[in-house]
């Protein structure tokens, strides 16, 4: 890829949904977990092949958090965007909402930090565009990704 920066909306997922329905369920009678974390780890995927132009594999979760949970017959809201890229990587954040299809009502219920890694052809790590954060929400969630970065080098080389 040419292109020496993009903007987070150039490669970001606004609306991936997924109806609930009974057998996504848990033994609590609210959504897996498992189900939610591959949402997530799929959306963010398409974010990462998005922004790097190349194939790409997850290569950390910093956090997945479960705020509230999503019950049958809720639709899950996800959307993902990346906030910052390195060398090869790149930091996605996702956002997951259940809604509610005939109130409209909404709750957030996860959120989630993953890396990624682009490889080129021959599956070693290969570049990515820089990001060029186009707002002050844009820019302080890829100061923030340098920040969570930084701890996460700094707990591999303990």
């Amino acid at each position: 890829m040419t292109t020496t920066s993009k903007p987070p909306a150039a490669s970001a997922v606004e609306q991936n949904v997924y109806k609930v329905f009974p057998n996504d369920l848990n033994s609590k009678y609210t959504v897996f977990g498992g189900l939610v974390m591959s949402l997530c780890d799929r959306t963010a995927l398409i974010v990462a092949e998005r922004h790097s132009g190349k194939t790409c594999v997850t290569a950390a979760v910093d956090s997945l958090n479960f705020l509230a949970p999503a019950r049958a017959g809720d639709t899950l809201v996800v959307k993902a965007a990346v906030n910052r890229s390195w060398r090869s990587s790149m930091e996605i954040g996702v956002h997951v909402a259940a809604e509610d299809s005939f109130s409209g009502d909404t709750r957030h219920v996860v959120s989630a930090y993953l890396t990624f890694v682009a490889l080129d052809e021959a599956g070693k790590p290969a570049s990515v565009p820089a990001v060029a954060p186009q707002s002050d929400v844009e820019t302080k969630r890829y100061e923030e990704a340098g920040e969570r970065r930084a701890i996460r080098l700094a707990a591999r080389s303990r």
